[in-house]
């Protein structure tokens, strides 16, 4: 029986998971379990609160060198930069955003983004990053060698993500957290300038007592609030509905380490409205409208020109599944494998 790769540090995923999550139980999968095989613990994952993520720190720390080891697997492969610091495992970690540096906030993990993140990186065997964008951050403010640093493309499910051929609604779609980075306060801005008044905005994404509430009460303020809807989670199946059902999305982040939301849009026929920050660029190329996300004003004129162009809305879902399909799990898991192989001692 051949050697496995690595061992896939799968802790981060759990019941509901989202990002980060979902990129890992996909590449895992595309790994396949026997050349990567894939640890499971329960009762880690961000939807477990604090409580959680100080369950899997230890378990990463106290329990896993040991489960590596016996293995028989040369490398670690963890899906974020998480990894044991004192028992001599050789780690590959993939490093999404360093958010929490860029953006630093006074939380409790404060100081798993100060600390212990930026050791994991600099005491990696390799670190993976998902965009030239994230690379030339964990160079810049971390320290990490460039030879240590390579970039792997991130992938989407295509049997999870297409068009379906569904009537667009008149409304906008926004995936993700409600994190200051994620610059809704201007994009409501936009909203509340936009000639249009026909649009509602769909905000889908994790809801932050720190931050949704403020959210809500600005839209409030601003007079749209009627044509505000705010949902917590949803489904593989309502998330896919929803991006079928869309005029389009809209990410007017102020930074953004990939932007796989952009990604599951454009396989499934979305036109996108992108900021221009960090590697949202990278992903959507010239398949999107740019957003200068600083200035709700240009927003606002970006979107209103979009919803009067039946010709630019065609265009840019034509061309969507097309600029997808240039990521693909298939492609970066066999890409990943190589690079496995010529970092296995």
């Amino acid at each position: 029986m051949q050697a496995p790769l690595a061992l896939f540090n799968g802790s981060y995923v759990g019941q509901r998971p989202t990002g980060i999550g979902v990129v890992a139980r996909d590449l895992a999968a595309a790994l396949g379990p026997d050349q990567v095989p894939a640890l499971w613990p329960q009762g880690m994952a961000p939807d477990q609160g604090s409580a959680g993520h100080a369950r899997r720190l230890w378990w990463t720390q106290t329990q896993l060198p040991a489960l590596w080891r016996a293995s028989g697997a040369p490398l670690l492969l963890s899906p974020l930069p998480e990894a044991p610091l004192l028992a001599g495992v050789p780690s590959v970690v993939l490093a999404h955003d360093l958010l929490p540096l860029r953006y630093p906030q006074l939380t409790p993990l404060l100081a798993y983004h100060l600390a212990y993140v930026p050791l994991v990186l600099r005491r990696a065997r390799h670190v993976l990053c998902n965009s030239e964008a994230t690379a030339r951050e964990v160079h810049g403010r971390i320290g990490v060698p460039t030879r240590r640093l390579s970039v792997l493309k991130l992938g989407f499910n295509p049997g999870q993500l297409r068009p379906l051929g569904l009537a667009r609604e008149p409304e906008l779609l926004v995936l993700g957290r409600h994190d200051p980075h994620k610059n809704l306060r201007r994009l409501l801005q936009a909203v509340a300038a936009l000639r249009d008044r026909e649009h509602r905005i769909h905000f889908v994404g994790p809801h932050d007592r720190r931050y949704t509430p403020k959210l809500q009460a600005l839209a409030q303020e601003l007079g749209v609030a009627s044509r505000c809807r705010w949902t917590a989670w949803v489904s593989n199946e309502e998330r896919l509905e929803f991006l079928n059902r869309a005029r389009a999305l809209v990410i007017p982040s102020l930074w953004e380490g990939f932007g796989l939301p952009a990604l599951e849009a454009m396989a499934c026929g979305t036109p996108v409205l992108a900021s221009t920050a960090g590697a949202s660029p990278e992903v959507v190329g010239e398949t999107a409208v740019p957003l200068n996300p600083l200035k709700p004003e240009q927003m606002a004129a970006a979107i209103d020109n979009f919803l009067r162009s039946n010709g630019l809305q065609q265009q840019l879902a034509q061309k969507g599944p097309q600029r997808a399909a240039e990521f693909s799990w298939t492609l970066t898991s066999a890409e990943l494998k190589q690079r496995l192989r010529a970092l296995s001692p």
